[in-house]
């Protein structure tokens, strides 16, 4: 008893910034998205997958936010129902993740400070990454300390999106994916300082989750040096093809929206 009225205040303090960090990374995320509405470079004007890709990922930052909040006022029984619902809520996550990311390429419509490749290959792999340290914070759920760390961390992974809205994007090119590693590691390095400010240690939980960060953001160069993907033929303006193992290049195509000012990237073998 005198154990647990030791350490009470320390998990206390542990479910306060859990919160309080879970609030912060909610607030990255309406601040990246609605600063590019306001600003005229996004609209509701989109296909419908794409507004259910949308509702889905805000759903997910909503129940992350929940949970926090449910933990630290006390009510757990309400917030492992809520873990269950999460759990098949990530799923739905992946699938309306591969399916807009293929959309956009076939569409032709990748950001110009990204590299088509580069999009097709990160944004899958970032969303994967996301579910392993997802489904490892459920696998250790009854461990609470790695629990709710890789939780965090994979939380963390998916703020890329949000922060590449607040950056300057388009005059980082070519290092766009790049610069926003930093960025996404901001909230990982808050919590290893947090547990040092509290225990004097760093939990191995943290090392794990921005090991896997790190991992992700120099495993999308691969395919530039070692192309190995299979061919890919699309309904839209984009094509794959695979000739002799070599990358796509990107090059223009005067007949098509260039000629009328829309942009249009097409995918052509070497």
């Amino acid at each position: 008893m005198a154990t647990q009225t030791e350490f009470a205040p320390l998990f206390q303090r542990d479910d306060q910034f859990f919160m309080k960090t879970a609030i912060a990374m909610a607030l990255v995320v309406v601040l990246g998205f609605s600063t590019q509405l306001v600003m005229g470079r996004s609209s509701f004007v989109a296909p419908l997958h794409v507004h259910l890709h949308a509702v889905v990922f805000m759903g997910w930052v909503a129940i992350y936010v929940a949970q926090n909040v449910l933990v630290a006022t006390g009510l757990m029984a309400l917030y492992r129902r809520l873990g269950w619902i999460a759990t098949g809520w990530m799923i739905m996550m992946i699938v309306l993740g591969f399916v807009v990311t293929l959309s956009l390429v076939r569409r032709g419509m990748v950001p110009f400070f990204f590299t088509p490749l580069q999009f097709l290959v990160f944004d899958p792999l970032s969303l994967l990454t996301f579910a392993g340290l997802t489904t490892a914070a459920v696998v250790n759920r009854h461990r609470t300390d790695w629990h709710r760390r890789l939780h965090y961390c994979g939380m963390a992974l998916l703020l890329g999106p949000a922060f590449g809205r607040l950056l300057p994007m388009p005059l980082l090119a070519p290092w766009a994916f790049e610069a926003t590693l930093p960025a996404v590691l901001i909230f990982p390095v808050i919590g290893v300082i947090a547990d040092l400010r509290r225990t004097g240690t760093v939990h191995r939980a943290w090392v794990w989750g921005i090991s896997a960060n790190h991992r992700l953001g120099t495993a999308h160069e691969r395919p530039h040096l070692q192309p190995a993907w299979p061919g890919y033929l699309s309904r839209g303006n984009g094509r794959f093809t695979r000739r002799g193992g070599c990358p796509p290049r990107i090059s223009a195509a005067a007949d098509g929206p260039l000629a009328n000012g829309a942009s249009r990237v097409h995918l052509k073998a070497l």
